[in-house]
């Protein structure tokens, strides 16, 4: 097994994010990757790119709470389209450049140029320039006091909720 990947499973596993090495025989949405009642199942002989593993489990960690076991397959088509989830994306991207920041792999690892329909250099310049990208979400969601804060994170996994009790 490739050594970035060792280092991004040690990771998951550290701060508890659900993950199981299989094998998968369907398509899925990236390439050795499948989101199932919010565990990662990864097969690392299909994986196009490491990275993609921490953007995956970033969806896990920066999901609802209330929601996090609905997540199979592709995201956007595995959960009700709820408004409080719309941002969800902006913060998966947000958590997974500081994850790789707290590994100590290059951001070029999460936001490969073979991702994010071309723009993963744009947004390797807005990170590298401190700009907002998810950080509001990830600090409304106590997972960093301030913006300030980003990369690092005080918790890794979400745990405040916005879901209306009686609507789930």
């Amino acid at each position: 097994m490739d050594q970035t990947i060792r280092k991004i499973l040690t990771f998951l596993e550290t701060i508890e994010v659900p993950f199981q090495l299989s094998r998968l025989t369907s398509d899925t949405f990236l390439p050795g990757l499948k989101l199932q009642q919010g565990v990662l199942l990864i097969d690392v002989e299909k994986l196009s790119y490491a990275g993609d593993i921490l953007h995956e489990a970033g969806h896990i960690a920066v999901c609802e709470p209330t929601e996090r076991h609905l997540l199979s397959g592709d995201v956007y088509k595995s959960r009700s389209n709820k408004n409080w989830m719309k941002g969800e994306e902006i913060a998966a991207i947000a958590w997974s450049v500081a994850a790789i920041q707290h590994i100590g792999l290059p951001t070029s690892v999460v936001l490969h140029p073979g991702g994010y329909k071309g723009s993963s250099e744009n947004l390797i310049m807005v990170f590298e320039k401190n700009e907002l990208y998810g950080q509001p979400l990830l600090a409304a969601w106590e997972m960093i006091d301030s913006i300030e804060d980003f990369p690092a994170l005080k918790t890794w996994i979400r745990e405040v909720s916005w879901a209306d009790p009686a609507t789930v």
